[in-house]
């Protein structure tokens, strides 16, 4: 059996070698000459799978190692008979994390408390429910809109018009589609209220990068955090200078979620295989590099959730890569774009912390259980 994989995706050997021969390609080379002979197809968000890749070859099972499938020609799939998988909720954790760390670099710099903030989540799937439960658990006011489940279910949603007219700090978490493409126009990238925080780690095309770049010198209270940018990996150099951070989309990168992504595509492929599992993900975590912090009872809850947070991740760091790599022809950064990622840095998520209370503190207790931390 020949399986055909994007370079990037870790733990290839461990999850699928018992498969049979694997040939590693980059993501965005992948063509329909490589993957005419092949059995299975293992992809990530950068390689666009429809009938033009797949049709006259083996291809049975196509796997993606991300939550989103936009990429993914899912009507050729069902017509073709191929099965596919891929992998929700893996990196949602590591999304969470990036958000906080944003929120939390924000209000340094902007000198105000984060708690005082009303926060506003569009798309309440695994990463906007995941963030939701996070900043509710922290006692901060929270707006939720998804039309989608909205529709079919009871919740305390709002509408995106609430939304742009209530929040201070907006966060975007749906998927692309006809639906959301542009779903931050320029009419309403400017109808957000003064000072608001617009952070975008879903798709770049969920928010017209163009009208961002041009309202952004007009109003220059509002603070932008993008993580992804139309055109990837051509980011646009402009837009970038405008924000307060800019990443190139590695805001779902811990260790922990780009594993998980391979052993979810691994389980789904085992039952279109018709074959037990083998390979647990468990095994094949490396321990985390801080596995654990003390903190003392009497210290302020503001501070300690500064800590907690930086000391696993900071989105600053990966903020200062992207900003030195923007520099060259269009060329040198695109392949600067895709170098951050294929060589990002080992990265934990927060909830693989244990954290040590030493002395009473219900605030710092409650503070722990929101960022889903271990308590010792």
């Amino acid at each position: 059996m020949l399986i055909v994989a994007d370079e990037n995706i870790p733990l290839l050997d461990e999850f699928f070698a018992c498969f049979g021969t694997i040939r590693r390609l980059p993501g965005r080379a992948i063509s329909a000459q490589d993957v005419k002979d092949a059995d299975l197809l293992l992809v990530r968000s950068v390689t666009r799978v429809d009938r033009a890749l797949l049709a006259g070859s083996r291809v049975r099972f196509v796997g993606t190692c991300t939550i989103g499938t936009d990429h993914l020609d899912l009507d050729y799939f069902a017509e073709a008979g191929i099965a596919w998988s891929s992998a929700p909720g893996c990196n949602a954790r590591g999304v969470v994390d990036y958000v906080l760390g944003s929120v939390l670099t924000l209000a340094e710099r902007e000198g105000v408390d984060p708690a005082g903030r009303i926060y506003g989540v569009i798309g309440a799937g695994q990463v906007g429910g995941r963030l939701v439960e996070l900043l509710r658990g922290l006692g901060w006011q929270v707006r939720v809109c998804d039309p989608p489940r909205q529709a079919i279910e009871a919740g305390d949603f709002v509408s995106l018009e609430q939304i742009i007219n209530e929040c201070d700090v907006v966060s975007l978490h749906t998927p692309l589609d006809a639906a959301t493409r542009h779903l931050f126009d320029a009419a309403r990238l400017a109808a957000l209220k003064p000072g608001t925080w617009l952070i975008n780690a879903s798709r770049g095309a969920v928010v017209d990068n163009g009208a961002l770049r041009a309202l952004l010198p007009q109003r220059p209270d509002l603070k932008a955090v993008l993580d992804v940018w139309e055109g990837e990996p051509q980011a646009d150099v402009e837009l970038a200078a405008l924000c307060q951070l800019a990443t190139p989309h590695i805001a779902g990168y811990s260790l922990d979620g780009k594993l998980r992504g391979t052993a979810q595509i691994y389980q789904a492929c085992c039952r279109a295989l018709g074959v037990p599992e083998q390979v647990r993900l468990d095994d094949l975590l490396p321990a985390p590099w801080l596995s654990e912090i003390t903190v003392d009872g009497g210290a302020d809850p503001a501070w300690a959730l500064a800590s907690l947070c930086r000391a696993v991740y900071d989105p600053r760091r990966d903020d200062a890569d992207f900003r030195r790599s923007l520099v060259g022809d269009a060329d040198a950064r695109r392949a600067a774009f895709d170098r951050l990622r294929k060589h990002y840095p080992m990265r934990r998520e927060i909830d693989g912390l244990r954290v040590r209370i030493e002395g009473d503190s219900a605030p710092l207790a409650a503070l722990v259980r929101a960022l889903g931390a271990i308590a010792l």
